[in-house]
């Protein structure tokens, strides 16, 4: 009850925005990890095949947030969010119409590109509208991403029943309901006009010496949040035998986030700077993987009871990773728009997500070697410690940009939907409000 209340208080831009990422979660889960298996066993594609209609869906989606972030700045966020779920409408419509190898190529430019456009573009109209509450507003919207992950698969399991067409178009159907709601009911705020080109933009955040070594100190946080669906997934099986111990390793930290989140973030955000939460943040995501380190090199369990004993470590390891996403995450993204002009909020969090695409994209390849490399050589400890050191490397980043104050606070804001001074609601452009640009702040040694 008293979550509901919480997000009763926020305007009613940023709660449509909160239904939005449930519905997103929710119709992608039930839909992209079924797609290889349609891909492959329904159609009768190769597996080079598969791999190259995933990768041009995960490339159209993670090189492009630059664009996307540029353009909810420029064209205003509300317009970019209706376009990115419209586009990944018709491209979910397309994966259950086409069985081509054209149009399922189209299908995943187009869904990767609407993920390209309203990801940064969400995340920027909710910092804005937020006002002094960004922290909160963002755990809510993580909770909301947690149910709509736990959902989407469980509908998609049931979909799947029929057939994938089934699922791909309940999909769709989705996307098309969450763009009509977007349309009708976000409202439109006028657009600061642009004082400098794209590439001026970019340059300008590239440039910004204290959020690039931000990024790059969250790549720990993001590489190691990957490993609940790559390593920790494989430990459970590994440590019991049967291949649904990985649905207990998700169950685990999406009833975590549930209960947890939003007291999480409220306790902690009116005690000690935001620094010190991420780093602590990543220092728990890092432990994580001592206990399921400890059963790695474990035989195959003999007896119900030595199943449960081996699982037991990897549920903690998930618990403790959860945990130190749901401290992390909501500061993380509160810091983000605090580094530059806030008229530049969409760039900063497009560059900060091709950032950690980049990350996520090369840290479960080191993961994955390390996990063979283990296999072959007996040391199947050798990926835990892998993410070990990398969450306690990220950590250590984030607390020395901490502590030679290269990291912005939070500033007292407007109650959040407020407009800003001077700003008009209009029909005719999108995209939050902003306040008058102000110079930018000296963030220590590391700013440019």
């Amino acid at each position: 009850m008293r979550t509901w209340h919480e997000i009763r208080e926020f305007p009613l831009a940023i709660r449509l925005l909160l239904v939005n990422q449930l519905g997103v979660n929710t119709g992608f889960y039930l839909l992209i990890p079924y797609l290889a298996t349609h891909l492959g066993d329904d159609l009768g594609m190769s597996a080079a095949v598969v791999g190259i209609v995933l990768g041009v869906r995960n490339l159209s989606q993670q090189g492009l947030f630059l664009i996307g972030g540029s353009a909810a700045d420029r064209l205003g966020a509300r317009g970019v969010i209706i376009a990115g779920c419209g586009l990944r409408a018709v491209g979910f419509a397309l994966f259950a119409l086409g069985d081509g190898l054209p149009v399922l190529l189209a299908a995943s430019v187009l869904s990767g590109l609407a993920g390209a456009l309203f990801n940064p573009a969400v995340r920027a109209y909710l910092a804005q509208e937020a006002g002094g509450r960004t922290a909160e507003a963002f755990a809510l919207f993580n909770v909301f991403a947690t149910t709509g992950a736990l959902i989407g698969p469980l509908l998609g399991s049931a979909l799947l029943l029929v057939d994938f067409r089934a699922s791909a178009l309940t999909a769709a159907a989705i996307f098309a309901l969450l763009t009509l709601a977007q349309a009708l009911v976000l409202p439109a705020r006028e657009v600061p006009p642009a004082t400098s080109g794209v590439l001026g933009d970019w340059r300008e955040v590239v440039g910004n010496r204290a959020f690039v070594a931000f990024a790059l100190g969250m790549v720990g946080m993001f590489t190691l949040e990957n490993q609940l669906y790559l390593l920790l997934p494989q430990g459970a099986r590994h440590a019991t035998g049967w291949a649904g111990a990985a649905s207990l390793v998700f169950l685990t930290g999406t009833l975590a986030g549930l209960t947890l989140q939003l007291r999480l973030t409220r306790a902690l955000r009116q005690r000690g700077s935001r620094g010190r939460w991420i780093s602590l943040g990543l220092v728990l995501m890092a432990l994580a993987f001592v206990p399921p380190m400890t059963v790695a090199g474990a035989g195959r369990p003999d007896g119900t009871a030595q199943a449960v004993l081996g699982l037991l470590p990897v549920l903690a390891g998930a618990l403790l990773l959860s945990l130190g996403v749901m401290i992390a995450q909501p500061f993380v993204m509160e810091l983000i728009p605090g580094f530059g002009r806030s008229t530049l909020t969409g760039t900063f969090f497009g560059v900060f997500y091709v950032v950690s695409g980049v990350a996520a994209a090369g840290g479960n390849a080191l993961v994955g070697w390390a996990m063979d490399t283990g296999a072959d050589h007996g040391a199947q400890w050798l990926p835990w410690a892998c993410c070990l050191l990398f969450g306690l490397a990220s950590a250590a980043g984030v607390d020395r940009l901490r502590r030679r104050q290269s990291l912005p606070e939070p500033q007292p804001g407007p109650a959040p939907g407020a407009v800003a001074p001077g700003a008009r609601t209009s029909t005719a452009t999108s995209g939050p409000a902003s306040p008058p640009p102000s110079p930018p702040r000296e963030t220590g040694a590391c700013r440019k």
